[in-house]
């Protein structure tokens, strides 16, 4: 229209009221007030009984502007209650976006919630699994791309969607290293709800920016989750070590993402000598390599797995240390011919803790009944959570104490000795390193330290430190 009036084709603009013309009240303003009677343009708004051409000085200089300025506050209030809206939407976890991501669909009788997707779902597994065996982003997207499996953007178009992105490049979309990490590092794949990522910055403005991470609205459990938390904590630590991939079909060695120096904390990479038809493995300091005033650390492949299998097998052994694990028990006092009982308890503990979950759910409706104060019902609610955190230590304790009384307490010898197999470590492979092992540190003089995912494995608390030669 603007370029049909520049052009002289428009000598006259009818609107049916001022709000259809525009919400801006200064470019609304600008427009009417200047440009269109420097163009020589009439305007004219119907329902607000305003013409251009026979307005008088108060319409157009006090009226006019006032309904404007009304029209840009109306807009500017439905702008807040529909942020508002969402936002408690978010914090109930319902999903509020347009499309579902990939390995997801939305639920045919709630539009608000997220299902797994058979065939996406399947995809996005194996995507993990493949990181967990040590491929790299890059190589992943290629093994998609050979598979013939299609990308985010084309399945959702293979389903009829109409959904458009700027990452694209080219008629059709393939696999790349960004979509396969935006995949990886999306925490909705666990069960956990992530949304309020971004906002835009005015609502005259299309413009979005980033939200700190802090600012995200998450919620937990409120979907079917893809892969494990502890797959997803897995693949976010090897997203930040050095996976390019060896060998063939893209597979990585078997320390891949979890072999560091010691000293200045690079990756090691890996080297090959061969000689006279016999090959030997070793790992260096990527840092020394490049000359940038590291050591070499230079490790065997053997070494470096008889060392690695040592410090499980010790950690073992501290395991199956069954009154160590009893005095790492804080507190604790079990007695062992109490097993049924304290199971009992811990079943009651858990069935009040839920009692105290429901009522607090009932507290809001009280409030927006009458019932309660606004004061009333944050001092109840802040004695509910207390209970409730009290009510989930003791239970903690009584697991724990379970824990010991079932593995120290069991006088069955056979039960014992299957327990001693589960945890034998003949050979490595990289399930019970991504499984166990945090980080593997070498040092200069080929000294070997394991960070362990767990303290041990029953508690499985985190941080620590195998110093194995």
């Amino acid at each position: 229209m603007m370029e049909d009036i520049q052009a002289g084709v428009v000598d006259c603009v009818a609107v049916k009221d001022l709000s259809r013309f525009g919400r801006d009240y200064i470019e609304a303003g600008r427009l009417i007030q200047k440009i269109f009677p420097a163009l020589n343009v009439r305007f004219i708004a119907v329902t607000d009984h305003f013409d251009s051409l026979t307005a008088d000085f108060n319409e157009t200089s006090l009226v006019l502007p006032v309904k404007n300025f009304v029209n840009d506050a109306y807009c500017r209030d439905i702008s807040g209650k529909v942020r508002s809206h969402q936002r408690v939407k978010r914090e109930k976890g319902e999903f509020i976006g347009a499309f579902a991501v990939y390995g997801y669909r939305k639920d045919e009788r709630d539009r608000n919630r997220l299902v797994p997707d058979g065939y996406a779902a399947r995809v996005v597994r194996e995507i993990f699994a493949w990181k967990l065996e040590g491929m790299s982003c890059a190589a992943i997207a290629g093994r998609l791309d050979e598979m013939g499996v299609l990308s985010p953007l084309e399945y959702k178009r293979s389903r009829g969607e109409k959904f458009s992105t700027g990452f694209t490049s080219g008629v059709k979309a393939g696999w790349s290293s960004l979509a396969v990490k935006r995949i990886l590092t999306n925490e909705i794949y666990t069960g956990t709800m992530v949304q309020g990522r971004r906002e835009k910055i005015s609502y005259k403005l299309g413009t979005c920016r980033e939200k700190p991470r802090g600012e995200w609205i998450r919620v937990e459990g409120t979907h079917e989750p893809v892969v494990t938390k502890e797959e997803f904590d897995s693949a976010q630590r090897f997203l930040k070590a050095d996976n390019r991939a060896v060998g063939s079909g893209g597979k990585a060695h078997i320390f891949s993402g979890l072999l560091f120096c010691g000293d200045c904390m690079e990756p090691m990479v890996r080297r090959v000598n061969r000689y006279k038809g016999k090959e030997r493995v070793h790992f260096i300091c990527a840092t020394g390599n490049r000359g940038l005033g590291c050591t070499r650390h230079s490790v065997l492949e053997e070494e470096l797995a008889a060392a690695v299998r040592q410090g499980l097998g010790l950690q073992r052994e501290l395991v199956l240390d069954g009154p160590g694990l009893q005095a790492r028990a804080e507190g604790v006092e079990v007695n062992f011919g109490e097993l049924s009982k304290l199971e009992q308890e811990t079943a009651r503990l858990y069935r009040e803790e839920e009692k105290y979950l429901s009522v607090e759910s009932r507290l809001e409706e009280d409030l927006a009944a009458g019932i309660l104060s606004q004061e009333d019902c944050k001092i109840f609610r802040r004695i509910f959570e207390e209970q409730q955190v009290r009510i989930r230590e003791t239970a903690r304790r009584q697991e724990l104490a379970l824990d010991i009384l079932r593995i120290s307490g069991e006088t069955s010898q056979r039960r014992l000795e299957r327990f001693r197999e589960n945890f034998q470590f003949p050979e490595l492979d990289r399930d019970m390193l991504v499984t166990f092992v945090d980080r593997i540190l070498v040092y200069e003089g080929k000294r070997i330290c394991l960070e362990l995912r767990s303290r041990d494995i029953l508690s499985r608390d985190e941080g620590e430190i195998v110093d194995v030669i």
